[in-house]
């Protein structure tokens, strides 16, 4: 990551300046990223993307979301936890999402492993994980924002010894910042003081 301070873009508006790259990113950004997210589906949804960016650009993941949800049944654990043989081989055929064969293993399996899980445990667990807010300083630049944190490392720990797969630390990172666990807009970015503490 470049040491870049928050932007101005074609609005005026200051934010980070990965968001500025694309119009997709600018609404992605502005209404979405670093803002709670709450709910067991909704974050089996997100653990389940950011583990298909891995390796690929998150701009890759975003324009294909439609495609995903779709193939997906939604990300509704249950329904995902009942897909079959024919739906994994559909999965594999599906050009609307990325066709690797361990990622849709692994969603596949987390729903399993998921479904078997209380109402409200993932969420639970998940948020367990979010660091006090008032111990870490607003990123100023880009090269502020770390990759991993003990945080994420505990999470993936957790998550990976009840069975899911797919969910390092980068991983878990990157999760916790799309769901607000953490709030890595920029110190001078205008969303970074809009989101709700959850």
């Amino acid at each position: 990551m470049s040491a870049s301070a928050a932007l101005a873009g074609a609005d005026g508006v200051l934010r980070c300046p990965w968001a500025l790259s694309t119009e997709d990113y600018v609404s992605y950004h502005d209404e979405e990223w670093g803002r709670p997210v709450h709910g067991d589906d909704a974050l089996f949804e997100r653990i389940s993307l950011e583990a298909f960016q891995s390796g690929l650009s998150w701009i890759t993941i975003l324009r294909r979301r439609p495609g995903f949800r779709a193939a997906f049944a939604g990300f509704r654990i249950e329904k995902v936890a009942a897909f079959t043989d024919e739906d994994r081989e559909r999965l594999l055929a599906d050009p609307g999402i990325i066709r690797n064969r361990a990622k849709i293993d692994a969603t596949l399996t987390n729903a399993r492993v998921l479904a078997d899980w209380a109402e409200g445990e993932l969420d639970d667990l998940v948020w367990s994980h979010a660091p006090d807010p008032s111990g870490r300083p607003a990123p100023k630049t880009l090269a502020d924002v770390p990759a991993v944190t003990p945080e994420s490392a505990a999470l993936s720990k957790e998550l990976k010894k009840r069975g899911l797969r797919f969910v390092g630390p980068t991983t878990a990172y990157a999760l916790m910042q799309a769901c607000g666990l953490v709030n890595d807009h920029l110190a001078t970015c205008a969303s970074r003081g809009g989101i709700p503490q959850s």
